[in-house]
């Protein structure tokens, strides 16, 4: 169905489907067989500036249409996107490799943003504030902060879309979106179910194509107020510095290094199933999975035992087969990351527990075999480095105090995760630890409803519940004299 390698227009302005302004197009390949699924335009920051014009001349129409009118469009496109859940997942799937299950779960999560945010966008409040001068009344009005560039990833391709869309649109804002290269197809799709449920033209634009220039058109405009964006803490910074003339507002979800630390009163079952899940879903290329576990020492051999057994009977594969639990790695860049890391271990003196090789069934596609490292020590890159991919180092620790030490990252702080049937431990550990996000027992804390977001230089911002919406909002003082 999707393996047809044919041309689609990707770039979405101001109501219309069109060409790259350059002509240029661009192949999105097939992670799991290494396929060519389809071409698409790849655009420039010709085509991000002609984008930014629409949204800033939509800007006043839909900014001032009630909140309630805005919600209508959302929850729309909500019920649409879970109507078409099945060909959202395979689209997903088929350019970005994960499991069709997983795929599925992305698609209702994501349309679970614009649930919430439809919801959302009728509570952003104002306040009266009581003066101290009688003949003064003082107010604060929440207004759109105005166009939105939002700049999304590939191993989210579609609910890091709607985690920005929602609250953008929500609070009256107009959006440039530009996804990943690797992974257009999904953010097309999300487009053209806006486009069907009738959004004004020029509320939300797409510019699909190269990362650089587009972004590079993103810093140096004075129209665009606000950049929000998922990705690695490297380009976080470069946005940071590009925006600096123009004073830009920036939300940045960027790079993490999530440790699990498992206590020896946890339910070790439990411990074991949920390292599984959160280190190996999306084949470990997910920005709050475990990139390593601290295991207290007593319990070391059961829980390296139950763990080894349970990744043995993982399925990996084409995300599109039966039964397939582990799809491949985005692309060659990513495979050889996870090799020098991996090899980089074993030089230091670790011990490879299980896995260790590119994955031997795998005659084309980017798969690497889940793999466990022992004796690991904290000069090892795998220890200090964002891995995303499926490498899991285990280290043993005795104390409380020594683990809080190791597990609070000197640069990152996004989410950790801890396991522990004790409640006086869990809020010990948990006020101590450095991230913005604290799992107890629980390893998916990204929900719709709270707030997501790091510590440290894993971002700034909120993504998620009722602080996401006022990313997007300015609060406006207004002062009254009155008689």
């Amino acid at each position: 169905m999707l393996l047809d390698g044919q041309y689609i227009q990707s770039i979405y302005i101001d109501g219309q489907w069109c060409d790259s302004h350059n002509g240029l197009r661009e192949d999105v390949i097939n992670p799991a067989q290494l396929m060519k699924i389809k071409s698409f335009s790849y655009g420039n920051g010709t085509d991000a500036n002609m984008a930014v014009q629409a949204a800033k001349e939509a800007l006043s129409k839909w900014a001032g249409l009630t909140a309630r009118e805005r919600s209508n469009y959302l929850y729309a496109a909500y019920l649409l996107m879970m109507e078409k859940q099945e060909k959202l997942a395979r689209i997903l799937t088929s350019e970005q490799g994960k499991p069709l299950a997983e795929a599925r779960g992305e698609i209702a999560s994501a349309a679970s943003y614009l649930q919430w945010y439809a919801e959302e966008g009728n509570r952003v409040y104002g306040e009266i504030i009581p003066s101290s001068n009688k003949g003064k009344r003082l107010l604060v009005i929440p207004q759109p902060i105005g166009v939105v560039a939002a700049i999304t990833p590939w191993n989210f391709p579609s609910s890091m879309i709607t985690r920005k869309l929602g609250p953008a649109l929500a609070a009256g804002c107009t959006v440039v979106l530009k996804p990943a290269e690797q992974t257009p197809l999904s953010a097309i799709e999300l487009v053209k179910i806006f486009e069907e449920v009738g959004i004004p033209k020029g509320v939300l634009n797409l510019v699909t194509g190269d990362p650089v220039s587009i972004g590079k058109a993103f810093m140096d405009s004075p129209d665009v107020r606000l950049i929000t964006f998922t990705g690695s803490t490297e380009v976080g910074k470069i946005l940071m510095k590009g925006s600096a003339d123009t004073v830009k507002k920036l939300s940045l979800e960027l790079g993490g290094h999530a440790p699990i630390v498992i206590f020896e009163d946890s339910d070790l079952e439990q411990a074991v199933n949920m390292t599984i899940m959160s280190k190996f879903r999306n084949c470990g290329q997910t920005c709050i999975c475990a990139n390593r576990v601290y295991v207290q020492k007593s319990i070391q051999k059961k829980y390296l035992e139950k763990l080894m057994e349970h990744i043995e009977s993982l399925k990996i594969g084409d995300g599109l087969e039966d039964q397939v639990n582990i799809g491949p790695l985005i692309d060659e860049d990513a495979l050889l990351k996870v090799k020098n890391q991996y090899e980089d271990a074993i030089s230091k003196g670790a011990v490879t527990a299980l896995g260790g090789r590119v994955h031997k069934e795998a005659l084309n596609g980017f798969f690497y075999e889940p793999t466990v490292l022992t004796n690991v020590s904290n000069d090892m890159k795998v220890m200090s480095e964002e891995t995303f991919g499926p490498l899991l180092p285990v280290k043993t620790f005795e104390t409380e105090e020594e683990v809080i030490q190791l597990a609070n990252h000197d640069r990152y702080g996004l989410a950790a995760y801890i396991f522990t049937e004790n409640i006086n431990r869990a809020i010990r550990v948990m006020e101590k630890l450095e991230y913005g996000i604290v799992g107890i027992n629980d390893v998916f804390p990204a929900v719709a409803e709270a707030p997501f977001g790091g510590m440290k230089q894993s971002g700034q911002g909120k993504e998620g519940g009722r602080e996401g919406i006022m990313e997007y909002v300015e609060m406006k003082y207004v002062s009254m004299g009155v008689k």
